[in-house]
């Protein structure tokens, strides 16, 4: 049983992927055994009308994968009324939201990311930040996008209570040293998606609590089998690759 945190349903911008039809997808992880699959937009990267892509989201993950699926909108909190892009996710019985401070332009220690981040908590939703969703190195060359400073995080997090916080494609964007203080400025998860190295998931858990870990493929961009190689070659403890494979998220949705 596998919990896949970080996938992704509509178009890459810059190139048709393997898996990019909703149903496709959806065949795709049911047959790497995947139970369920929490799922953000592409559409959100460079669109500006966020209501209509998470209306779509939120059907398109009802019609090809409902009870499977589960659909975590995107709200842009430099956008004029993303309160109310926030209240309609809420009322579309979405659990979380994705958010994208990279390709939205703004820092995390943004004074309306941090009334976003209070919000969202205040109404129960989980909070993903996507960190990186492609290497900057091989970005389309219009695009003039800096990687994300992650210093100001455990500040951030320790001044939201309840705050729960899935830092998506991590990988050397949160250096080792800052893990611990994440740690224990709050309840923050990081996936797999990205780590990288000979056993890189067991070298995160050297700074992460096995009980703060989760999976994540970051599919269709990456591989599915790409993940699951990741958690084969580590040769996590049976208790350990349970918590990280599906129990972390379960308990995560239902805090």
């Amino acid at each position: 049983m596998t919990i896949d945190v970080n996938v992704y349903l509509s178009r890459w911008p810059f190139r048709r992927l393997v898996g990019d039809e909703p149903a496709e997808l959806v065949a795709r992880l049911r047959q790497k055994g995947v139970s369920s699959a929490w799922a953000g937009s592409f559409d959100a990267l460079l669109q500006r009308d966020l209501a209509g892509v998470n209306a779509r989201l939120a059907e398109d993950c009802n019609k090809h994968g409902k009870d499977f699926l589960v659909p975590f909108g995107t709200v842009n909190p430099l956008m004029p009324f993303w309160e109310d892009d926030l209240k309609r996710c809420h009322e579309m019985n979405m659990p979380g939201l994705r958010l994208y401070p990279g390709w939205h332009g703004y820092a995390l220690n943004h004074p309306e990311l941090v009334k976003l981040l209070r919000k969202a908590t205040e109404v129960g939703m989980v909070v993903q930040v996507a960190l990186r969703l492609e290497d900057e190195r091989t970005l389309n060359p219009l695009l003039h996008l800096q990687p994300v400073d992650t210093a100001p995080l455990p500040e951030i997090v320790a001044a939201v209570p309840r705050l729960r916080l899935v830092l998506l494609n991590h990988f050397g964007l949160v250096k080792p040293a800052l893990w611990p203080k994440l740690m224990a400025a709050g309840q923050v998860f990081a996936e797999i998606a990205t780590v990288e190295g000979i056993g890189g998931i067991t070298k995160l858990l050297e700074s992460v609590s096995a009980e703060r870990v989760l999976f994540g493929s970051h599919f269709p961009f990456f591989y599915f089998e790409s993940a699951e190689l990741k958690m084969k070659e580590s040769k996590l403890e049976p208790a350990i690759e349970r918590a990280v494979r599906s129990e972390n998220a379960k308990r995560l949705l239902a805090s």
